[in-house]
């Protein structure tokens, strides 16, 4: 692999919750050499990468210039932003840096613009770079788990993932109130608006995961409801009033022949005393497979719930950076969990 010839140059590009963690994480890779940070704001701008993620001098300085960025001719970039920017996207690619994303977009290549896809797919013929949207969710949960356990299987009726999220300790304000609409008060344009914003980022991780199983979708739908703060609550990313959203529970549904193939049901919430009330769980997956091989698998995040808004982001994070190896190894292109190899992390 290319890590065995030389340290893999990689360029953090983000530094929000999920960016820090990342990069973190490449800092203390041990075939990974940080090349350089773009930050989204001027005011974090020429300063020592490792004063944002609290480690030591680096010798890395941060940079709000994308012309810096494109210069320095790394192997890839961990494109963190919330939301990814098609001009960024593809002038990094032109460029000859390969990208791990977690702002998604790219999970189900068939399914995208056909104009972004040409412009995407050229700008990495020109750089010969291969670009992987990825996360733990979408990502790791949606796509990886599923095709790991469908080789068990030669019927499949359903299968169903539960992601259960306590927001309640995670200290992103920016995220929860202003992205996820966290302490709002309920209307049904919100909650349009939300389900729009989950099948976009969920259905394509399921149209995936059916293509790869011979099952192509006839529909992706989406469903859900909200639950509102029965009291005014404090939570890490501040306060919670009583009557806003306090949790949200989403279905997205991948449709084949007229019935569920695949199913994404979350529930996410920032409080447990909720009008009305629900039954929630603590952090974590459930997975059940219904078919002639049936299974039903617990994945819980064993951490204290003080601890939560520490641990977490590195569920995302971490697959990004472990992936970036078979994705400077890949051909040119969007490339998807179902065309990367099996990969894993190099802890030593």
């Amino acid at each position: 692999m290319q890590h065995a010839r030389r340290p893999l140059r990689v360029i953090q590009w983000a530094t929000g919750t999920i960016g820090r963690r990342s990069l973190r994480a490449v800092l203390e890779h041990p075939h990974m050499e940080l090349a350089g940070v773009h930050v989204q704001t001027p005011d974090k701008a020429g300063r020592d990468a490792g004063e944002l993620c609290g480690t030591g001098p680096t010798g890395v300085t941060t940079t709000h210039d994308i012309d810096a960025i494109l210069g320095l001719g790394a192997d890839c970039v961990l494109y963190m932003p919330r939301a990814a920017d098609d001009d960024e996207v593809c002038a990094l690619l032109a460029s000859g840096a390969n990208m791990v994303t977690t702002a998604g977009g790219f999970h189900h290549p068939a399914g995208l613009d056909p104009a972004l896809k040409e412009r995407v797919e050229d700008a990495c013929a020109r750089g010969g770079t291969s670009l992987h949207s990825t996360g733990s969710s979408p990502g790791f949960i949606t796509e990886a788990v599923p095709l790991v356990l469908a080789p068990l299987q030669r019927r499949l009726e359903t299968l169903t993932i539960h992601e259960y999220a306590d927001l309640s300790r995670r200290n992103s304000p920016g995220l929860l109130f202003d992205v996820m609409g966290f302490g709002q008060v309920p209307t049904a344009a919100f909650g349009e608006r939300r389900l729009a914003h989950l099948r976009s980022s969920f259905g394509p991780s399921l149209r995936l995961v059916a293509d790869a199983l011979g099952l192509p979708l006839d529909a992706v739908e989406a469903h859900g409801r909200l639950a509102t703060a029965a009291r005014t609550t404090a939570i890490a990313a501040g306060r919670l009033s009583a009557g806003t959203v306090a949790a949200q529970r989403t279905t997205v549904s991948g449709l084949r022949g007229g019935r569920t193939l695949l199913r994404f049901h979350s529930t996410w919430y920032c409080a447990t005393d909720l009008d009305p009330a629900w039954d929630l769980r603590p952090t974590g997956w459930h997975v059940t497979v219904d078919g002639d091989t049936p299974l039903d698998i617990d994945m819980r995040f064993p951490v204290p719930l003080d601890r939560m808004g520490a641990v977490s982001p590195g569920y995302t994070a971490h697959r990004a950076v472990n992936a970036v190896p078979a994705v400077c190894a890949a051909a040119p292109g969007v490339r998807t969990t179902v065309d990367l190899p099996l990969f894993t992390a190099a802890l030593g």
